[in-house]
């Protein structure tokens, strides 16, 4: 056999050693990233399963004031840091306006009271486990505030959404 051959021979088990470990390499880190993809896919799906909300009551005073009252009927606790990522929605009809509904998004506010189209916490109770944090089997007091007014004698809805989308609605009497 001579040199070159030798060093030909040499090369390709180099090169096809090298390649062996780089497509070895990935193969690990790419199931390691889809494990970790799946483990958190998981655990946001079962947040959600765990997750369970209930409006008890809403009330309109002043043609402009909602007052929601939700239990938390779920396992999982919502954060005070997570009360901005909390969805209200709010459909309702609109005073002097002929069959002017409106459908609205309501972001949340931490000043009290929420200016026009806002939405804070009153009162979450009992509140004694992790306080301001609406915890499995407390009650929250919420309070939005409209602009345009309501007009009384009719009927509106609401929907509040979890942030991980777990959500509950309720028809309204102004």
């Amino acid at each position: 056999m001579s040199f070159g051959t030798i060093f030909v021979t040499i090369v390709f088990v180099a090169i096809l050693i090298f390649s062996s470990y780089l497509l070895a390499t990935s193969t690990i880190f790419t199931m390691n990233t889809l494990s970790q993809s799946f483990k958190k896919a998981n655990d946001m799906q079962n947040g959600k399963l765990k997750t369970e909300i209930e409006i008890v009551n809403v009330s309109v005073s002043d043609a402009q004031n909602i007052t929601v009252v939700i239990n938390n009927t779920g396992k999982t606790k919502i954060l005070n840091d997570d009360f901005k990522y909390i969805d209200v929605f709010v459909y309702y009809d609109i005073v002097g306006a002929a069959e002017g509904y409106t459908f609205k998004w309501i972001p949340y506010t931490e000043t009290y009271p929420p200016e026009n189209d806002h939405w804070t916490v009153v009162s979450i109770s009992p509140d004694s486990v992790n306080p301001r944090n609406f915890d499995p089997d407390e009650q929250m007091k919420i309070w939005i505030r409209v602009l345009p007014r309501i007009e009384s004698g009719t009927t509106g809805w609401i929907e509040v959404v979890t942030p991980n989308g777990i959500s509950a609605s309720s028809y309204f009497y102004a």
